[in-house]
């Protein structure tokens, strides 16, 4: 009765009290909307970005059916086509071209002898043409013989400098923001997130942190041959030309026990060429994600699938409803493509 007296004789205190409270109770009632619009920004509304915080939000939630401990929440991701654009050509292929031509001084012959004679010539077909054979030879003159340092010092400078012809921008600028967003998401959950690609771990490791946000111990890809060896009384390692590890295909779910051990929950392609790692990462028990990133967007980017050279997604396509994959279709999924705001 006291407090009810205290109350009614500064009516204007009163008033404020209420109003304040009334302020804070509309907050905290709004707070999970809030946190709610505030995952995945740059996704539209619909049924691939809601498999997405549905898968998250289960895995994560304690106590519930399908909740995986944090030490088990593994997500692993393709690059090329899945985090960064691989059109007109895959990024390497572009370094491994810019490399020959910056060592044709040195190497005359090449100038007569084939695949190098295409690649200064700019005959791409020409370079297609020699193969496999051709191209491990382009591997061997712009990858090997240096030491590891060497080469992430050169791909350094590379992926600082080359520019995209199409956007005239750097080539790591050229990352899928949903995709960022994505990994993101995974990292605020718990999630320990690993790049898988058919690219050489070597080009990617040494800008990944950088871009993604995944150290280089995250990062799993194709690798050639390497020795230990003392230079000048320095301890390096030095690369040879030979191939190790292809990880493409059913070389990632090898290459994902190899390296990281255990079997991911969730999985991002965007190719056939991570269609295996899909399948073995959905075929496990408990709730499992897999999604394919489809490139169906011509004006934003670039659309292909089914007969594209690059990045070909056929058989993907054919099998996700059947396995409960999620397709990510890139133009209506997706608000924008790239960070710099291609709309």
């Amino acid at each position: 009765m006291r407090l009810i007296l205290t109350i009614a004789r500064r009516p204007v205190v009163g008033w404020l009290f209420a109003a304040t409270a009334a302020v804070w109770i509309a907050v905290l009632a709004a707070a999970p909307a809030f946190a709610q619009t505030d995952v995945l920004p740059s996704w539209n509304d619909g049924p691939a970005r809601q498999a997405i915080v549905d898968f998250v939000t289960k895995v994560t939630a304690e106590g519930g059916p399908d909740f995986v401990p944090a030490t088990e929440r593994i997500a692993t991701f393709d690059n090329d086509g899945c985090l960064w654009s691989e059109q007109p050509i895959y990024v390497q292929i572009v370094f491994i071209l810019d490399r020959v031509k910056a060592l044709a001084p040195q190497h005359p012959e090449w100038n007569e002898a084939e695949p190098f004679k295409s690649v200064l010539a700019g005959d791409l077909k020409g370079v297609a043409a020699s193969g496999e054979k051709g191209l491990m030879e382009l591997m061997a003159a712009t990858h090997a013989g240096m030491t590891s340092e060497e080469f992430t010092a050169i791909v350094t400078d590379w992926i600082a400098e080359a520019r995209h012809p199409k956007y005239g921008r750097a080539y790591n600028a050229l990352v899928y923001q949903p995709m960022l967003e994505v990994i993101d998401y995974l990292k605020r959950n718990e999630f320990k997130v690993f790049i898988v690609s058919g690219g050489g771990i070597e080009f990617m490791r040494p800008w990944t942190e950088k871009v993604y946000g995944i150290p280089a111990e995250n990062v799993v890809g194709s690798s050639i041959k390497t020795k230990y060896e003392v230079r000048d009384g320095v301890p390096v390692i030095v690369r040879l030309p030979e191939i190790d590890f292809i990880d493409d295909k059913a070389g990632k779910p090898i290459g994902i026990q190899k390296f990281i051990g255990k079997r991911p929950i969730a999985a991002f392609g965007n190719s056939d060429g991570g269609f295996e790692m899909l399948e073995w990462t959905t075929s496990g028990p408990g709730r499992r994600l897999g999604v394919i990133v489809h490139h169906d967007d011509a004006e934003r980017e670039t659309a292909y699938d089914r007969e594209s050279h690059i990045g070909r997604l056929d058989k993907g396509l054919d099998e996700a409803p059947i396995r409960g994959w999620t397709v990510v279709s890139m133009k209506n999924d997706w608000k924008t493509v790239f960070p710099f705001g291609n709309k």
